[in-house]
């Protein structure tokens, strides 16, 4: 054998001791059909009646139970009664037994349900889906009977089921294809279902019993989770010493429904929750605190186990208190996150750096600085509509990039020569230098070589003129208003008088 093949072997060997250790032997033994496959059960259809497979009701166990606990009910007991060992009083084996008992009654209301279904599948097969409860089943085929027709209207079905199952179940009714069943037949099924009855009226009456028992057996238990939870766990643990002994982690699982019945689905059940997680203190909280409050209550009914079988505590001081820390922690669990604060940033630790210059620092300021290129193609010409780029980027333009001008709408002047700019004074006075009067040469005006000084009057005949002097008034006036060293005038108002 590999390391491989002896190391698969120990964790199966681990996995069936764990879940050995897990489930007590009541619990195991709590299966009933359950633990029957689908293809294996047995088929009720054919027997001659309910009394020949469920032997519960008439055995002399049943009747002695149930008449100690019709001659106990009616006594009051006190807490000062019980001495020594609780386990040896009279009183307290017979809840063990009736604990005990409970679990035989569902094992035989499963055997009286697959009877039932069995023989009544023969009318109506499709109420088997329809109805998944067997109580409910068992109800509904002792109304119904034969007659389909009493879905219609009926006050004792609406106290069964709902509504909406209701219409269901009577719409079906009217399109199955069962056929009737004999005299015999109904009345053995109106026997099965007096039987079911009769048997989970019993287990309600032990539940009673022992839940009014529960108050001088295990007080501080009960205050926990209460007398019907503390009961249920008490009696699959096989009583309280035995419960005492437990850890907190196996005390969570007892009454974990770890099957299901054969046929009906199983995705409603949750894994690894018992009596302690269905209880009233744990089903009060939000979904998802659930299994971590059924871990909480779990150990606290450990150590009020643990209090209870030495007899200490008698008035339920301590499970008051565990009851009390288990509802602070709860609230502690359920109380909003506290409100986070915007805190400001604390100041920098570090002071301001001195700022570098020199030659070096400059370097870096030109190779990290935008280029003329960038600088041109940023740049956009007032008052005047761009052209895309290309197509696929609608609004990217080139900006001022192969155009002339500078986009700019009033722009220094700039000696091209020294790349220098020129002062106001400066401009003004090389604008009077490059002024002529008089008549300018055809040379250093490049105009027409036929351009003449002399012109024709109606008055004078031939009078000799100035040919520029409208191009010279034009050019005065643009540089008196629309030159790049013009200025606002200042107007002098006259005093009124």
């Amino acid at each position: 054998m590999s390391l491989a093949d002896e190391l698969l072997a120990d964790l199966e060997e681990a996995g069936d001791e764990g879940e050995d250790g897990l489930y007590p032997e009541e619990e195991r033994d709590n299966g009933g059909l359950e633990d029957i496959p689908e293809e294996m059960e047995v088929d009720y259809s054919k027997a001659e009646s309910v009394a020949s497979i469920a032997k519960l009701r008439n055995s002399k166990q049943f009747s002695e139970i149930m008449d100690k606990i019709s001659e106990y009910i009616g006594k009051q007991r006190k807490n000062s009664e019980v001495s020594g060992p609780v386990e040896a009083d009279p009183e307290y084996r017979l809840i063990v037994a009736a604990n005990n008992l409970t679990v035989e009654i569902d094992n035989e209301l499963n055997i009286i349900h697959k009877f039932t279904r069995d023989k009544y599948s023969k009318r109506f097969p499709e109420l088997e889906s329809l109805v998944p409860d067997s109580l409910d089943y068992i109800r509904t085929v002792k109304e119904l009977g034969n007659n389909l027709e009493k879905c219609k209207n009926n006050e004792t079905l609406q106290q069964i089921l709902t509504n909406a199952t209701i219409m269901v179940v009577s719409v079906t009714a009217s399109t199955t294809q069962g056929s009737l069943l004999s005299e015999d037949e109904l009345k053995q099924l109106e026997e099965a279902c007096d039987m079911a009855l009769e048997l989970n009226q019993s287990k309600h009456r032990i539940y009673e019993y022992v839940e009014s028992r529960m108050s001088f057996i295990a007080p501080n238990l009960s205050i926990i989770v209460g007398a019907s939870t503390a009961a249920k766990i008490m009696g699959i643990a096989g009583g309280l010493t035995n419960l005492s002994k437990m850890p907190a982690c196996n005390l969570m699982l007892l009454g974990a429904q770890r099957r299901t019945l054969s046929g009906f689905s199983s995705t409603s059940l949750l894994p690894h929750t018992g009596f302690i997680y269905h209880c009233d203190v744990v089903q009060s909280l939000p979904p998802d605190l659930r299994r971590k409050a059924a871990r909480l209550v779990a150990s606290k009914c450990t150590l009020a186990a643990r209090v209870d079988s030495f007899h200490e505590s008698s008035d339920g001081k301590v499970g008051y208190d565990l009851k009390e820390e288990i509802e602070r922690k709860f609230d502690k669990w359920q109380e909003p996150p506290p409100v986070k604060q915007v805190k400001p940033l604390p100041a920098p630790l570090d002071g301001q750096r001195k700022k570098r210059g020199g030659r070096r620092y400059r370097k870096m300021k030109e190779r990290l600085g935008l280029t003329e290129i960038r600088k041109h193609a940023n740049r956009m010409t007032f008052a005047e509509i761009e052209d895309d780029a290309y197509q696929e980027d609608l609004g990217f333009s080139l900006g001022q990039l192969g155009k002339s001008g500078s986009g700019r709408v009033r722009q220094a002047q700039v000696n091209e020569a020294t790349k220098a700019r020129i002062s106001k004074s400066l401009q003004r006075t090389l604008q009077k230098q490059s002024m002529t009067y008089g008549g300018k040469s055809t040379v250093r005006d490049r105009s027409s070589g036929t351009s003449s000084s002399v012109a024709f009057t109606p008055l004078q005949g031939l009078e000799i003129v100035n040919p520029q002097a409208a191009e010279k008034k034009v050019a005065e006036a643009n540089q008196k208003y629309f030159s790049n060293m013009a200025e606002f005038l200042k107007v002098k108002k006259e005093a009124k008088m």
